[in-house]
């Protein structure tokens, strides 16, 4: 029990009233002992808990707020874990979250400090497994300095002076009920600041401009670092000329209709490209690692507001280092409008057939044949909502075969999906997290059978917590993309990559969400409709094995050695002069 003193406040309380001055209204976690002091006063001071079912699923949905609302909370998610394998299973959300460059806080619990090395309950080096994959990671054992380091623990989770990304901090459970007196309590480390903008420097954005000026065929590539951003993209688009290429971190910034997507011709407009400007993103393996075996006559220009995404793999002839919104529009300005070297043909002709083939694949989703297994064609999902997505559909894509399908299936729309750690599991807690901060839109989870599994628990959170989400599983009975690269590779040896083909609507149905299992797919459409209409739900799509998807087609499963893709990686093995 905390030991009133008069003018003072509990390490607890004060915790609870930081996390409100900063607007926090939300947090996600499952209580424990060790934290139960802070989720308390949480609780009388009206923060809202949304208790899940597993500790890393907090995390993701942590994530998801920070990602879907941005100017709620300086856009921190907030998630909280007890002690032990509270904090351990939070490891791999954590990690994503890190090489997501999301804001996350986890706040999670240990043991007394008279505790401390006796080996006692739950009692574990957090902070040593947590740093890796942190931008900071600490103990906070000093009552009276708490919001000050609550304020630095903030600080950085926003990327004030680093890269943003998640932040760990614990607290004692014994410093939690001391006291601290009001005296002591700061005014500054309570108040939230808005994270800076870098001004770009004005020799930079010159020098940028001349390259973009000379050069025949543009392309811009944006990353999440473009988030927020998408009218200061679309005026360097229009001033530039350029054609472009969004990547997962970065769908639906620039609408569709405009003459700039190419993104149906990604390769091509990759390897023909002579100048590639890359705003807010690392050259990863998605990039090819910015390879001259795949982008064949490219110079390069960096954008981006740390300096971790500017000299990476390649580095550009001109770097601008500052808030990618504020450079984007410097350079539209200075750039005015498309230089008289631009290759209009070639922008012209790669945007004819990016309609042409992005109409093409639209018109076969609804054709797509079954598998040889006589089961559905997964496209005939995408088929079918692509005539029931509202405009402002938030929508989801989880797992490894599926969510290749779902990247060319699903619309350009308010978008999260397994990202570039290829997190698999974030699909249901992304989409409970959704569906809370968004309840007037409609919130779509599509997944694979073997991604659902590892969160699929959370339906219940979303039933619990009255999310209205639509899950959508496409089971095919198989971790498929792993499968099919046995079968290709491996000389058929299917060696535990296949599932039973479990009746998850019946899963849904006993947690008391509205569920169907669809297995003809002219029952699709009418499915889905009663889904949204009945949501929390869940469509349980039986799905062919047979149906090889993109990724599985380019080799992402075999792995290959130097690039991620097969085509890539023959690429850079020649450029190399190595056998391929």
């Amino acid at each position: 029990m905390s030991t009133e003193i008069a003018g003072s406040k509990s390490v607890a309380e004060l915790v609870a009233r930081f996390l409100i001055a900063r607007g926090v209204d939300r947090i996600y976690g499952i209580q424990g002992g060790h934290i139960q002091p802070i989720w308390d006063w949480l609780g009388r001071l009206g923060v809202r808990i949304i208790d899940v079912r597993d500790e890393g699923a907090a995390v993701h949905m942590a994530q998801a707020q920070a990602s879907l609302a941005p100017n709620m909370a300086g856009g921190v998610g907030v998630a909280m874990a007890t002690a032990g394998p509270g904090v351990t299973n939070c490891v791999t959300a954590m990690t994503n979250a890190h090489l997501e460059r999301v804001p996350v806080l986890l706040i999670g619990g240990c043991p007394p400090v008279a505790q401390d090395d006796l080996g006692p309950l739950q009692g574990i080096d957090h902070v040593a497994l947590m740093a890796p994959v942190c931008r900071l990671a600490r103990t906070l054992r000093v009552a009276d300095q708490i919001t000050r380091d609550l304020d630095k623990a903030w600080s950085v989770a926003q990327g004030d002076g680093n890269p943003p990304g998640p932040v760990y901090v614990e607290i004692p459970t014994d410093v939690l009920r001391q006291d601290v007196p009001d005296a002591c309590v700061l005014a500054e480390h309570m108040r939230g600041r808005p994270r800076r903008r870098i001004e770009p420097v004005a020799a930079d954005v010159a020098a940028a401009a001349a390259l973009l000026c000379a050069a025949r065929r543009p392309l811009v590539v944006s990353g999440r670092g473009a988030r927020g951003c998408g009218a200061e993209l679309i005026a360097l688009l229009d001033a530039s000329g350029a054609v472009y290429l969004d990547t997962q971190e970065s769908r639906a910034l620039v609408p569709a209709e405009h003459a700039a997507v190419v993104g149906a011709l990604r390769a091509r407009a990759m390897a023909e490209a002579d100048l590639v400007l890359v705003v807010g993103r690392k050259l990863d393996y998605q990039m090819a690692y910015g390879s001259p075996a795949v982008f064949k006559a490219a110079r390069f220009v960096r954008i981006a507001d740390h300096a971790d995404e500017l000299r990476d793999n390649r580095r550009g002839e001109a770097e601008i280092l500052a808030d990618a919104g504020l450079a984007m529009a410097a350079l539209a300005a200075a750039l005015g409008a498309p230089s008289a070297a631009l290759d209009r043909d070639w922008t012209g002709e790669l945007r004819a057939k990016h309609l042409e083939r992005g109409r093409k694949y639209a018109e076969g989703l609804n054709r797509a044949e079954p598998g040889k297994d006589g089961h559905m064609h997964p496209n005939r999902i995408f088929g079918a909502l692509r005539e029931l997505l509202a405009p402002d559909a938030i929508t989801i894509a989880d797992g490894g075969d599926l969510l290749s399908f779902a990247r060319m299936g699903l619309p350009p729309r308010d978008y999260l999906d397994a990202g570039t750690f290829g997190c698999l599991g974030v699909g249901s807690p992304y989409g409970v997290a959704a569906a809370l901060l968004y309840p007037e839109r409609q919130v779509l989870v599509v997944t694979g059978d073997g991604a659902f599994g590892i969160n699929a628990m959370e339906i219940d959170s979303a039933k619990r917590h009255g999310a209205k989400v639509v899950f959508v599983v496409s089971n095919n009975a198989a971790w498929n993309i792993e499968r099919l690269d046995q079968e290709m590779n491996y000389g058929g040896r299917v060696i535990g990559t296949t599932l039973a083909w479990s009746d998850y609507a019946g899963m849904a149905r006993a947690l008391g969400l509205h569920a169907e299992r669809v297995t003809d797919p002219a029952r699709l459409k009418g499915a889905l409709e009663e889904a949204f209409s009945k949501a929390p739900a869940l469509i349980d799509v039986v799905t062919t094995q047979y149906a090889l998807s993109s990724d599985a087609g380019k080799g992402l499963g075999w792995v290959p050695v130097r690039q991620a893709l097969i085509a890539w990686d023959d690429a850079e093995k020649a450029r190399r002069g190595e056998a391929v």
